[in-house]
């Protein structure tokens, strides 16, 4: 109901305030209205919005929220995600513009999912990962210094299979050194830390030229008030949603952010 809307609104609006970031993507989006309903609810900036309906099932999408003080925008457009098995799934978000006044590439991502089988889920990962490889092939064939950002809730692992895909085509996950870290993550389950969301990039990205990662920079909004405090879900991200049941939270997920300077 639109008590329980405003509330979700508003919450998500404190993770923006905390965040306080210049470039923002977004998984998990249901359409464009809820995204200008959630600009409107965070006062310190006014965020332009890129968003495409995609053929998800769930009818969830992908968006890149930004400042159009701190970004221009080039270009931007879905790259449709078809699975060899015919199903549907998110598009990944592409958007081009110059930070900086550097171009960066961007690709918004929300990658299938263990539901229904890990599996079975796998492949689904893989056919996307492929997706993503042939895509940024064709921008180094345009441009071989591109600088490439990957966002998103990956639904593995730095160190699983398609992440190491991306990785052997000079892709590398940021969160790969918090692996092993005690009580560190951005979603928990079965009591267990994982690093589904994640920042990667490439080598160029990370080199002293042009657009660069800071070094430490990198982080978690891990505050407490977005992990449950007591009982026994203690540490688990305060989600907002448990099923049917309204818990009032935030989300199962913790967002991540990195600075990026230019040199």
């Amino acid at each position: 109901d639109q008590e329980i809307y405003d509330l979700k609104i508003k919450h998500s609006s404190e993770v923006l305030f905390d965040l306080n970031v210049d470039i923002l993507g977004i998984c998990e989006v249901e359409n464009s209205t809820v995204l200008h309903d959630l600009n409107n609810a965070y006062q310190e900036r006014d965020y332009s919005i890129i968003h495409y309906d995609s053929p998800d099932n769930r009818g969830i999408d992908n968006a890149l929220l930004y400042d159009k003080n701190r970004f221009l925008i080039v270009s931007s457009k879905p790259i449709v995600n078809r699975l060899k098995n015919g199903g549907n799934t998110r598009d990944i978000l592409y958007v081009l513009g110059k930070y900086q006044g550097k171009l960066l590439h961007i690709f918004v991502n929300h990658w299938p999912s263990n539901y229904g089988g890990r599996e079975k889920a796998i492949p689904k990962r893989t056919s996307t990962a492929e997706l993503i490889i042939k895509e940024i092939e064709l921008l180094r064939k345009i441009d071989e210094s591109a600088e490439i950002i990957l966002l998103g809730d990956f639904n593995e692992n730095p160190d699983e299979k398609n992440i190491q895909l991306l990785e052997e085509n000079g892709l590398i996950s940021l969160m790969k050194s918090m692996l092993g870290q005690s009580g560190i993550g951005t979603y928990v389950y079965r009591g267990k830390d994982y690093f589904y969301d994640q920042i990667i990039v490439n080598t160029q990205l990370q080199d002293a030229k042009n657009l660069s990662i800071l070094s430490k920079s990198l982080s978690i909004l891990d505050l407490p008030k977005y992990r449950q405090q007591e009982g026994n879900y203690k540490h688990y991200p305060f989600r907002f949603w448990a099923g049917n049941r309204l818990l009032g939270g935030y989300s199962d997920h913790l967002a991540v952010k990195v600075q990026i300077i230019n040199n």
